[in-house]
């Protein structure tokens, strides 16, 4: 079921997307939740670069994310309180497996459940294409990251190993 982004104050949804739990999401006062798209950059730039612990690579720059954005339409979402983007998540999959990239709230406004109901609309949104397992990286060194991931019932992987491959001359792509 696909919640639609709340632009009332105090709404409460309840949301039971596999019918094996439900959680409750409370959104704050005059929030605005809408789809991200490439119309943003600037603010969503802006933001990535003052969230602490999230990488700013090169694969972030304006074409990098519209080619993303293109490649993942409706997924990625972002929150506005007048007019200034407190929070965003971007969302994509590859058929099988849902990704999670920059799910980022200015420190402002956390423990609001600003991230929550973000992720709740990325997870939706992958719902609705039959996508039911999702990841996220986390830097080993962001702790606030990783204690709020296990906190709200996401898994350390400890049986694989991530490798990445860089065919690029560029060392931060």
């Amino acid at each position: 079921m696909r919640v639609p982004p709340p632009e009332n104050p105090r709404i409460t949804c309840t949301i039971d997307p596999l019918g094996s739990h439900r959680l409750r999401l409370s959104f704050a006062k005059g929030m605005k939740y809408q789809e991200f798209t490439i119309s943003e950059y600037h603010d969503f730039k802006e933001l990535l670069v003052t969230t602490e612990g999230v990488s700013n690579r090169s694969a972030d720059e304006c074409e990098g994310i519209r080619k993303y954005l293109e490649r993942n339409p409706g997924h990625s979402f972002a929150a506005y309180e007048n007019e200034i983007m407190v929070g965003c998540a971007l969302c994509g999959h590859d058929g099988r497996r849902g990704y999670l990239q920059h799910v980022m709230v200015r420190p402002e406004y956390r423990k609001k459940g600003i991230a929550r109901a973000l992720v709740e609309m990325c997870l939706d949104a992958l719902a609705e294409v039959d996508i039911k397992k999702t990841h996220i990286d986390v830097f080993k060194t962001n702790d606030l990251a990783n204690k709020y991931w296990e906190k709200n019932g996401w898994h350390l992987r400890e049986d694989i190993n991530r490798y990445s491959l860089n065919r690029s001359a560029d060392e931060n792509i």
